[in-house]
């Protein structure tokens, strides 16, 4: 491992006005939002869907880096370059996602733990000599009657951290994703106190693995009602107790945090990351807040394409414009 050289990466993935596209949606994923613009999930669609993304003239100025799913990772474009090739010589960086998904956690009801381990460390090698930069891994927490319980958390927490010390070994920056749910009726602070017993129990474990936080991102969920709370919270109110939240458990030596938009809409999404950057400004918050949206940046140019090859470029469009805004939400200019 070669902490400058993971540090120089990290910082580069949260450079100013950049953030990150996820593009690591899996095959089962991305059908769903297939079949939501009535267009078959082939293997040639997806390439084609998600080469125009990569491709988009000028989005380097907005996106730093794009996570990738395995099967992406080895594919190459309709020129017969990879699509690999194709992200770096575009001036961004790719990733790629490495955790095998949530499986039902034993001796839980309804709780999961993210599989993946087992091999993990020949995969990171494999993806390393493909070309991927950095990694990510998430876990999944639920807000319930009787959930999150602390066994759920904790069990997380430590593959989190297995996986972020493994892909340092392997010279490549782990993204650690430690999700919150935004499912449910909970309110804001319901979500605040399982946010922030997570992160410390996340940054506990990554301590005890001598993981070089440095050399790593945090991309956590923002502190938000539950999508079906009968008052949502406003836009500020995210924007201070998230600020709060990250200010009590991430450590200074974290370089950026990368919102996940998970369960927000686009605008959504875009006003509570630009409310976070400005609040940001008042209380000195000690690194870059930027992020790592998948439909927030993808829903927009996904209808606009709607499976048609005719239609690229106006995708293409739609993703610049949509990446423009939230490249100014993270400044906190929206």
């Amino acid at each position: 491992m070669n902490l400058q050289t993971l540090s120089k990466i990290a910082n580069n993935l949260v450079a100013p006005k950049k953030g990150i596209l996820a593009a690591d949606e899996s095959s089962g994923t991305i059908k769903k939002r297939f079949d939501s613009i009535n267009v078959d999930s082939t293997e040639v669609s997806r390439r084609n869907y998600r080469e125009l993304l990569f491709t988009t003239n000028s989005v380097s100025q907005f996106i730093s880096g794009i996570i990738l799913y395995d099967e992406t990772m080895r594919q190459d474009g309709n020129d017969g370059i990879s699509l690999v090739k194709t992200i770096t010589e575009n001036g961004m960086i790719p990733g790629i996602k490495v955790d095998k998904g949530a499986k039902p956690l034993a001796g839980s009801s309804s709780e999961t733990i993210t599989e993946g381990l087992d091999g993990l460390r020949e995969r990171l090698d494999e993806y390393s000599q493909l070309g991927a930069k950095f990694t990510k891994w998430r876990g999944v927490i639920e807000i319930g009657i009787s959930t999150p319980t602390q066994y759920c958390i904790k069990t997380n927490a430590h593959a989190l951290a297995r996986f972020a010390a493994l892909s340092q070994e392997a010279g490549l920056v782990p993204i650690v994703e430690p999700e919150v749910l935004m499912d449910g009726t909970h309110d804001i602070d319901a979500c605040l106190r399982v946010t922030e017993t997570t992160l410390r129990e996340v940054y506990y474990e990554l301590g005890c693995q001598n993981v070089a936080l440095e050399g790593t991102l945090l991309k956590p969920n923002m502190v938000l009602s539950g999508k079906n709370a009968d008052e949502r919270a406003s836009s500020e109110e995210v924007a201070e107790k998230t600020l709060a939240c990250l200010m009590n458990t991430v450590p200074s030596s974290v370089p950026g945090i990368v919102f996940l938009s998970g369960g927000q809409s686009d605008e959504e999404a875009t006003i509570n990351l630009n409310s976070i950057n400005i609040a940001a400004k008042s209380v000195a918050a000690p690194w870059q807040l930027s992020f790592s949206y998948g439909r927030g940046l993808q829903a927009a140019p996904l209808k606009e394409w709607n499976g048609k090859d005719g239609n690229a470029k106006a995708a293409q469009n739609s993703f610049y414009q949509r990446a423009e805004v939230t490249s100014a939400a993270r400044e906190g200019t929206y």
